[in-house]
């Protein structure tokens, strides 16, 4: 029994001891996969930090927890469409957004810029007439193209009290159905143009004031661009001292009238043109018609009907209005209807041959202080020596045109 006990001993023995290498092994081989982790765990951190380094600091929109998995790549901003000429009144500004952290490099944000509003094209117009009924006129396609597809100014040159209102709206009603901006011109101040070929308007300034009151109830809530009585200002001199006075205090309040009817629209004063009268000297009759304040007005307008060079009106419009004072905020805008080749040289302005169409109407002009190129005198619409006064001569636009 004791021999038999001794083995059995021995046989524990052994067996504890193989238990106890088994253990060991176990531990030993623990702690080698804890090693391989730590190293994984070093590495992946490590290419973290590469990353990082190379994409500065990754942006979030609020703070997270650390994060633990492997890094990825974040899916880049969805980028907004470009924005087109539309016509779409200019958006409003919307509420600021909440502040995020600067985007890192591999994110870009996209600028987009508001196109400018469209003018607008009305379709009762002595150019159109003139289309319509001549469909067989060699002259009739480039007429259409170049003239009559463009939009233009629309002049309320006749001095009717009972129907103003409604024709005004007629206009600018219809444009705001297109989300455009239409042109008009109010064209019946006393004594316009000194009496020359286009004489007429109002019998005195009482009723000249009824009027435009009459003219701003048709101007709705929409924007619109006002060019106030073209040469009331700059051809004033055949009136009295007294009679400009009088003048030119109408034609303050009547841009204090048409601004307070529609706060959309935008109101311009006669400037004249580059060789008129000097700018200082010009500025200071805009400033008596109330031209230099923002209740009245938002500038100026230079070259209407006539023919200079549009580089020279756009540094004589600067001049007047650097000499009138008045807010930043005012600007110009400069007639190209007719200017393509400048003015004749011997200063004939009663439809010059050889003048050709100018720049297309814009509200875009990318030049500081002049808010467009508008078409206010139509081409082809007569000065007084290819027809009557404001008649269509389709042998003028061809040649404008052409």
């Amino acid at each position: 029994m004791a021999g038999v006990g001794g083995e059995q001993y021995v046989s524990g023995l052994r067996a504890q001891r193989l238990a106890a290498r088994r253990v060991e092994r176990r531990r030993t081989a623990r702690r080698g996969a804890m090693v391989v982790a730590a190293s994984v765990v070093v590495a992946v951190g490590g290419a973290t930090g590469v990353l990082s380094a190379l994409d500065g600091h990754r942006p979030s929109d609020e703070a997270g927890p650390t994060v633990t998995s492997s890094p990825r790549l974040l899916p880049l901003p969805a980028v907004p469409p470009p924005t087109t000429a539309s016509a779409s009144p200019s958006p409003s500004v919307s509420a600021s957004p909440k502040p995020r952290p600067a985007p890192s490099a591999t994110r870009k944000r996209t600028k987009t810029v508001a196109a400018a509003p469209l003018l607008y094209r009305h379709p009762d117009s002595q150019v159109l007439d003139w289309v319509r009924a001549h469909p067989g006129d060699s002259r009739r396609a480039v007429i259409e193209s170049r003239i009559a597809d463009r939009p233009a100014a629309v002049w309320f040159a006749d001095f009717t009290p009972s129907t103003i209102t409604a024709r005004v709206r007629a206009v600018t009603s219809a444009a705001a159905a297109q989300g455009r901006v239409p042109v008009v011109v109010p064209y019946a101040v006393p004594q316009r143009d000194c009496g020359g070929a286009s004489d007429g308007g109002a019998p005195d300034l009482a009723a000249y004031d009824g009027w435009i009151d009459r003219f701003a109830a048709g101007l709705g809530s929409g924007e619109v661009v006002v060019i106030l009585e073209p040469d009331a200002i700059a051809q004033s001199d055949c009136l009295s001292e007294g009679e400009q006075a009088d003048r030119f205090a109408s034609l303050a309040r009547a841009g204090r009238v048409l601004k307070a009817a529609d706060p959309k629209a935008r109101v311009y004063y006669d400037a004249g043109h580059s060789d008129w009268n000097p700018a200082a000297e010009q500025a200071s009759l805009l400033d008596q018609a109330g031209a230099a304040s923002p209740r009245s007005s938002d500038g100026i307008f230079t070259n209407v009907s006539n023919f200079h060079r549009t580089a020279d009106e756009i540094g004589y419009a600067r001049q007047v209005l650097a000499a009138l004072g008045g807010p930043a905020s005012l600007g110009a805008v400069v007639d190209t209807s007719r200017n393509g080749n400048g003015a004749p040289a011997d200063g004939e302005w009663c439809d010059p041959a050889g003048r050709k169409i100018g720049q297309a109407p814009t509200l875009n002009t990318h030049e500081s202080r002049i808010d467009a190129y508008l078409w206010v005198k139509l081409p082809g619409e007569s000065d007084g020596c290819k027809g009557s006064p404001g008649s269509f001569s389709a042998e003028y636009a061809y040649e404008l045109a052409r």
